[in-house]
């Protein structure tokens, strides 16, 4: 049997204090750290404000800096590391830095952040106006090393790419995670490489005390909080806040904690409601399966894509909601209809495409065509994709649409117009975009899984039994085909 070595008296000394001082800051003095259980460390925060606190469901205590001027957070200010540096980082920035809190960017390639280097400001107009100097963090250790809160605000085809590159440097105590617009079950992808990292370190670590280890908390977001167009490295146009988000938090014991960190960024404090102007409302929905069938961008911006790709191929100027015409309207309505009936069958309840128009852009509810119209009244439109290396396609396609075919085939409720998207969309690009999704080739495409295996799964932030975490690979030629058995997307 495994020897278990008892705290030394330092260490216990150190925890006594803790509980007698709350959240008093200690540090240990200069020279070798003593030696600490892993039980113990989830009290002992070494030099950090939160000493001598668990985190429990519900407790959304965060590192805390200076009082701030910011309205919507209590007049405690957040560090938020933004994975990203496109659009909605920038816009998120801007809303982060409008509540008060303490924003950092960083653009994996680098590039993203190259204009705000400098002396540059980042210059946000539109439904925000602001002019803010965020950090930049260069790595990602960078950026976890300076925030509380990792929020990934980038195309979902550069999720597992960017989590591979944050799971070693993850605190389960210290960092919560959001996930904007949460697409292809990548929250348990985030949870398969954070456990692959912890169980490297106590490898290293050679730990003797075996006690449970807390999970990661990732929050999953439905949409994202703002949308927003970039005109350069320094300029953003907020085009809209949405009022009102669904998320999920993964692990579920630890939502009341996910809901409490979203409120106290972006305003909504209150059960069910908002404080300050332009709070967001969060609503917990059952679980991560709920979340992946409340995300509506793909289905919307493929039959965006399929009725104006003369208009993206000829890189023309156009109106996106002006071109939603009665017709493109029934499309998107019918796309909607598939995914309603396959969450039905998942024993679900969500959005509607109708719902989703008039909580983000304000608008009443009406058949989809004539809210655009309504939208592009209010001045609050924005030209349509202008290339065909588009997000539209290269995102929403593999990301978004391949996700809801397999689900409908698991509950026996084929999607046919989301498959005849992903095939019709395949043909016009001679690309394979139903095998070009790097989170779901990590989960075996979900081959063998049920809707029930997803669905715990989702719940407990653990795969099902027998199943373990694959490579995600960039590679299309060493991607598996997809189960004929799943009935959809045979190329």
């Amino acid at each position: 049997m495994a020897h278990t070595r008892r705290p030394t008296p330092l260490a216990a000394l150190l925890l006594l204090l803790s509980h007698l001082l709350g959240a008093t800051a200690l540090t240990f003095p200069a020279g070798p750290t003593p030696r600490i259980p892993p039980a113990c460390r989830r009290q002992i925060r070494v030099g950090r404000c939160d000493l001598g606190r668990r985190r429990r469901p519900g407790d959304v205590s965060l590192q805390v800096s200076s009082p701030s001027k910011g309205g919507g957070n209590n007049g405690k200010s957040v560090s938020v590391g933004i994975a990203g540096a496109g659009a909605v980082a920038m816009a998120t920035a801007a809303l982060l830095h409008r509540n008060g809190h303490r924003p950092a960017l960083w653009s994996p390639s680098g590039r993203g952040t190259a204009d705000l280097a400098g002396p540059s400001l980042l210059n946000a107009t539109g439904a925000i106006t602001a002019r803010i100097r965020p950090d930049i963090s260069s790595t990602a250790a960078d950026l976890c090393a300076g925030s509380d809160v990792i929020l990934l605000a980038l195309p979902a085809n550069g999720h597992a790419a960017v989590m591979d590159a944050l799971a070693p440097h993850l605190d389960a105590e210290r960092h919560t995670v959001i996930v904007s617009s949460h697409a292809s079950l990548g929250a348990l992808y985030l949870c398969g490489r954070f456990e692959e990292e912890e169980k490297k370190k106590r490898r290293r670590a050679e730990e003797e005390f075996q006690a449970p280890r807390p999970q990661l908390p990732i929050v999953a977001w439905g949409t994202t909080v703002v949308t927003a167009r970039r005109s350069s490295g320094t300029e953003v146009r907020v085009c809209t806040v949405r009022s009102e988000i669904d998320l999920c938090t993964v692990p579920a014991s630890a939502t009341d904690h996910g809901v409490g960190v979203c409120r106290r960024l972006f305003g909504g404090e209150g059960e069910g409601g908002t404080t300050g102007a332009g709070g967001v409302t969060f609503r917990p929905r059952d679980g991560l399966l709920a979340i992946s069938l409340s995300n509506l961008n793909a289905q919307n911006h493929l039959g965006i894509v399929l009725a104006n790709m003369s208009r993206i191929e000829r890189g023309e100027a156009w109106s996106q909601g002006g071109n939603i015409t009665p017709n493109v309207g029934r499309l998107l309505e019918a796309l909607d209809a598939e995914r309603l009936n396959i969450a039905s069958g998942c024993g679900l309840t969500v959005r509607t495409v109708r719902e989703h128009f008039a909580l983000s852009f304000h608008v009443p509810e009406g058949p989809v065509s004539d809210m655009n119209a309504a939208m592009v009244k209010k001045g609050n439109d924005v030209n349509g994709p202008s290339t065909v290396n588009t997000r539209y396609v290269t995102e929403d396609v593999p990301y978004g649409l391949v996700l809801i075919c397999i689900l409908g085939s698991m509950v026996g409720r084929p999607a046919l117009l989301h498959d005849s998207g992903v095939r019709i969309v395949s043909a016009m690009y001679g690309e394979e975009f139903g095998r070009k999704n790097g989170l779901l080739e990590a989960l075996g495409w979900l081959d063998g899984w049920t809707v029930e295996d997803v669905a715990e799964a989702g719940r407990t932030g653990r795969l099902p039994k027998g199943k373990t975490m694959g490579a995600s690979t960039c590679d299309i030629a060493n991607r598996p085909r997809v189960s004929a058995s799943q009935g959809w997307i045979r190329f």
